[in-house]
């Protein structure tokens, strides 16, 4: 389909011209039942007879003219006298009646003897009835063919606009205009390095002279890379209400169809259209379904995605130097893309989107916040600490469940409450309606208590929030822990720590109950692969020293690890192994001694778990630091 134009206001049920098929149906009706009425209107009051009557009549010489048609009988009776002097006659009396299915011999003679007066019409039905029913059925059936044929090529074509099977090769791009978009790079908090590289590319679509005389040409492509979720979209939005140009949308999906050829028709369609309105931008949602490596993968390449491909780089590199056309893509796996499409010429700048730090949190809380009854107890500093990790759709998504549950609890406002909860089932999902056992809520309670209390040791791990025994989503029992500073770089120190708090809840089962459980499965993941990527990452291991090892970094899907070779040999890939089991049984070892230091603690922070469920910092704080306190009466009973 050609670029569908999206004007501010549009109606898109705006009112259309009438098809001519359905202006021949509706004559159609409207001559019928004109004709009908017509020639109902036409005929004359007349009374219906058996044919008893009929002959009654007859013998009795009450009829004056008779008409045979087929198995019908219409005809006059005689005229009956005034009864009044002057009176003016009464109009003649029609009648009909219907022949029985026998012959009846009596009754020719009978009118002839009557003196009736006989007439006899054929039984053919009128020409245009004759016509009508000759006719309609093929009309009907010529219109049911047009209309169903009519419906499947727009299906075919995607029900783009006119066009029909013809409109495959057309480009499905969205065409917005001037100022159809009114988010701004106000609108977009955070991602500052990104707004002043996309501001240069509005500033030069605006007042191209201004930057050509200083000899700047302007980039064919910019693409937009990170995480999902954190705004690559919405800044494209962005881009297109500030640089007030016309603006072509299109997800690299809908290039694709069954048919080869079509995707690099589509996207010659849209490059000529955008072309044809200069200056103007191209934005092309999710590149790497249509972008990615050629002739790669476990069955090879894919001929109709390589040749829209290759129809994208052919355009990209074609542009002439006074067309001010910028493509912008956007992607969360640039690692994919085809090596042709990253190089300078096609796009020659590429930004990176982070998840936002804390400033940035805090400033995207606001926009979400904006338009939500809040309470006079929220802290938002407090949250977008809370929400490290978080995206910007994770952090509007986690306002509005906030909004939803004080609509669900009957409150007028959000309180922090809300928001706090909120952000749990984000985190960790709902909560789940399950009852558990005592022992088996013993156990989870000593678990989470391990967490606890070997993340308020350990000089080096993140502060404790909160802990909670509550199922949520696939977790029994949760420790949550907030950094103090949002860190980019981690220390050996940190990592040991970090991997020490992930150990600390199997290691305190392992002290009370002289046995393991299931429940430490994410865990003993997570510490595995951090520890490996200590060891062949970050030369974090004495043995290995400062080497890395590629080990399953590249997707298998993409066909590069399996022409590779393994750049270690098997006695390495032993030593590697040895090293990742020697780092975690050494850091369990220790935290098995810290637990055994400071059991009292770890008994009465699972017995007040027990009681309470959920534990909060000042909580959990007052229970650890208090050297005195002892164990709560059957909390510590254990081997």
């Amino acid at each position: 389909m050609t670029p569908t134009e999206h004007k501010p206001g549009q109606d898109s049920m705006a009112q259309q011209p009438l098809p001519w098929w359905r202006f021949v149906v509706w004559l159609l009706v409207i001559f019928l039942f004109s004709y009908y009425w017509f020639d109902a209107a036409q005929q004359p009051q007349q009374q219906t007879l058996t044919y008893s009557e009929f002959k009654t009549k007859v013998r009795a010489g009450e009829v004056a003219s008779v008409t045979l048609q087929g198995d019908r009988i219409s005809g006059t009776l005689k005229e009956s006298a005034p009864t009044v002097r002057g009176a003016e006659q009464p109009p003649p009396l029609r009648f009909v009646s219907t022949l029985p299915p026998v012959d009846d011999p009596e009754l020719l003679p009978l009118l002839e003897e009557r003196g009736v007066e006989v007439r006899a019409e054929s039984a053919q039905t009128p020409w245009l009835a004759t016509a009508l029913i000759g006719i309609l059925p093929w009309i009907l059936i010529i219109g049911l063919f047009w209309y169903a044929s009519k419906k499947l090529q727009e299906r075919m074509a995607g029900s783009e606009g006119p066009g029909g099977i013809f409109s495959f090769s057309k480009s499905r791009a969205k065409r917005f205009h001037k100022g159809a978009s009114n988010v701004t790079f106000d609108d977009v908090a955070g991602l500052e390095n990104a707004k002043r590289d996309l501001r240069e590319i509005t500033g030069y679509l605006k007042d191209p002279a201004r930057y050509r005389k200083l000899g700047a040409k302007i980039p064919k492509g910019i693409l937009l890379m990170g995480p999902p979720g954190t705004g690559k979209t919405l800044l494209a939005k962005a881009v297109a209400g500030e640089a007030d140009v016309p603006f072509f949308s299109i997800s690299g999906s809908e290039f694709i169809e069954m048919f080869v050829g079509v995707g690099a028709s589509r996207v010659r369609d849209m490059f000529e259209s955008a072309k044809a309105e200069a200056p103007s931008i191209i934005f092309i949602d999710e590149i790497d379904s249509v972008g990615r490596a050629r002739g790669t993968g476990l069955g090879g390449g894919h001929d109709e995605r390589e040749q829209t491909l290759n129809q994208i780089l052919g355009e990209m590199d074609g542009f002439d130097p006074h067309e001010t056309v910028v493509v912008l893509a956007a992607t969360n796996r640039p690692d994919v893309l085809d090596p042709a499409l990253l190089r300078p010429g096609r796009f020659d700048r590429k930004i990176t989107l982070d998840l936002p730090d804390k400033k940035a949190r805090l400033a995207i809380l606001k926009i979400h916040t904006g338009s939500v009854a809040l309470g006079d107890d929220i802290d938002l500093e407090r949250l977008a600490a809370l929400t490290a990790g978080f995206s910007g759709a994770d952090l509007e998504n986690m306002v509005n469940e906030a909004a939803l549950l004080a609509g669900r609890e009957g409150l007028d406002k959000v309180d922090m409450a809300m928001l706090l909860n909120a952000r749990d089932k984000v985190v960790l999902g709902g909560k789940r309606e399950m009852v558990l056992g005592e022992d088996e809520k013993r156990i989870i309670a000593f678990h989470e208590a391990g967490h606890a209390l070997v993340a308020s040791l350990l000089p080096n791990a993140d502060p404790l929030d909160k802990v909670t025994i509550i199922p949520r989503g696939h977790a029994l029992g949760a420790t949550e822990q907030i950094p103090e500073q949002e860190r980019h770089n981690l220390s050996q120190s940190y990592l040991h720590d970090r991997i020490g708090v992930m150990l600390g809840g199997r290691v305190s089962e392992q002290i009370v109950f002289a046995e393991f459980s299931s429940g430490a499965e994410d865990d003993l993941k997570q510490a595995t692969r951090l520890a490996r990527h200590m060891v062949t990452h970050w030369g974090m291991s004495e043995k290995i020293g400062p080497v890395a090892f590629r080990r399953g970094e590249e997707h298998i899907f993409l066909g590069r690890e399996m022409t590779q070779q393994r750049d270690y040999s098997e006695h390495t890939a032993q030593i590697i192994d040895d090293e990742i089991s020697r780092l975690i049984r050494g850091i369990e070892e220790e935290i098995t001694k810290l637990l055994q230091q400071h059991r009292p603690q770890l008994e009465a922070l699972a017995g007040e778990l027990q009681e309470k469920e959920t534990l909060e910092k000042e909580g959990i704080e007052a229970i650890i630091h208090s050297e005195t306190r002892a164990p709560k009466q059957g909390a510590g009973k254990g081997a």
